[in-house]
Formats: C-alpha cells, structure tokens, sequence
C-alpha cells in the first residue's frame, strides 16, 4: 500500500514539475516582448538598433519628459481613460440586466434570442464598420469620443452576455424564492441578491472587454480625425513619420499606455480567477 502511494506521489509531482516548466516557458514567451518595448523606451533611437535586448548603457529618461510636456499624451490618456471606463459602465449594467432576463425567462424563445446575442462572438464588429460610420455621422458624434462608447459597448455585449447569463443560472432558486418570500420585486431580487453575487463574473467581464477597447485603434481612426479627441492608440500614430519613426518616444508612449491596464488587472485578478473557476467544480 506504501508503495503504490509513493508512485502515485511521484507521478504526480513528475506531472507538476512539467506544468511548471510548460508555464514558466509560456511566462517567459508572455514577458519578452514588455521586457523589450520597457528597456528600449529608456535608450536614444539609435541605442535601440544597435542593441534592441540587452539593458541600456545610460538610461535615458528624457523620451517620458518629452512625452509627458511636449506633446499631448495627457489629453490622449484622457480621453481613452474616459471612453473606457464609461463604456465598461455601460456594458457591465445593460449585460447584467440582460442576462438576468435571460436566465429568469425560461423558454423557446428566450434560448433563441440567447443564442442569437452570443452569435456575436463570431461575427467581428468590424464588417459592419461602413453602416456604423453612417449611423453614427447621422447622430453627429463623428470627431468625439462619444462616438466610441456605444460601439464598444455592443462589441462587448455578446461574451457579457455568454458570461454573465451562465453565471446567474447557478445561482440557487432558494435565494431567488426567498426574496419574492419577503416581498422584494425582479429589480429588487436583482439589486440586493443577484448583483453581489456578480462581482466575479462582472470582473471577468471587464478584464476580458478592457485589453480590447484600450487598445482599440480601428473605429477612432474611423471616427476621429480632430486631434483634442484622439485616443492613446491613435495618438501614437502621430509619431510615425514618412521616412524615419521615433521608436523611443513610441514605446515610452505604449509603455505608459500599459500601466493602467496592468493595475487594474492586478486590483481585480482575484475576482477574475474566481469568475473564471465559477462552475468549474460542482460540490
């Protein structure tokens, strides 16, 4: 009996040393790329191409200054942080709502107009981007970055829905009962039972919508040409010149584009591991 315990210890910690090594390759994969774009926005253009992945002789921190006061990177961060964050907003409140309709609303015809908003997922926003330019210069929100808000919430609304309609399905009936018990309504079920049991879900589907709307440079550079509206993706390109492009200022520029993205990761990552593993195991 011992010894077939201590073969199956040592299968598995044979199996737990190669996820580990598997992982921290993939790490090291994830990683080069921010270690090359951080350490070679510290070097002068020509450092760059003279030694693109070894750390910098001298670090240069003039290419932040230059970013930070000469140019209009403050108002660029400003208008994406503002677009970003109220579109997830948005996103977060009417995918919420929807999926609770959804998964409170048994039926043939709930299962399709389910699986009719999930189809989203497979259909890139972007064939559509001619009629979205249209609708959106008969509203008047061209050269803004309200023109912006209600495309990306759209964009995200199909994986919210996928993920927040499974989520509230698990949530036991009892609870659900005991609210109509005490007398509360849909909205009151909604607001003092369902919601807090979100918050995993809800980061999972931040998390999930932030990387793409953050980096988004497709429908600003649709929308927006007047630049007190340009985004911090769009922004960028002006710095690519015609025959020679400032990669220092550049990857400062991406660099610091990366830091709220990685906060709020970092903030949330707990939520978002729990909203992921939500289901996973049945007890």
């Amino acid at each position: 009996m011992a010894g077939k315990f201590a073969v199956s210890s040592l299968k598995r910690q044979k199996k737990n040393i190669a996820s580990h090594l598997i992982l921290g390759f993939w790490s090291l994969i994830v990683l080069f790329p921010l270690w090359v774009m951080i350490i070679n926005s510290f070097k002068d253009r020509l450092s760059i191409y003279q030694n693109p992945f070894g750390l910098p002789d001298k670090w240069n921190f003039i290419n932040y200054s230059a970013v930070l006061t000469d140019g209009d990177f403050l108002v660029y961060f400003r208008n994406s942080f503002v677009v970003v964050i109220l579109s997830l907003a948005l996103l977060l409140i009417t995918g919420s709502l929807a999926a609770y309709a959804l998964a409170a609303w048994r039926g043939r015809i709930s299962r399709i107009l389910y699986f009719f908003l999930i189809a989203g997922m497979m259909l890139p926003i972007k064939i559509a981007s001619i009629r979205i330019l249209e609708l959106v210069r008969y509203l008047g929100l061209i050269n803004t970055i309200w023109s912006l808000i209600p495309v990306y919430t759209a964009m995200g609304i199909p994986i919210a829905i996928f993920i927040l309609t499974e989520f509230i399905r698990q949530v036991p009936h009892e609870l659900t009962e005991a609210g109509i018990i005490d007398g509360a309504g849909r909205f009151g079920i909604f607001t003092r039972i369902i919601a807090p049991l979100l918050r995993p879900a809800l980061a999972t589907t931040a998390i999930y919508n932030l990387v793409p709307f953050w980096n988004d440079l497709w429908f600003p550079l649709i929308f927006i040409s007047d630049d007190r509206a340009k985004t911090l993706l769009l922004g960028v390109t002006r710095l690519f010149g015609q025959y020679q492009t400032d990669w220092s200022k550049v990857l400062a520029v991406l660099t610091l584009s990366a830091i709220p993205v990685i906060i709020l990761y970092l903030f949330m990552s707990k939520q978002f591991i729990k909203g992921l593993t939500a289901g996973a195991v049945k007890g």
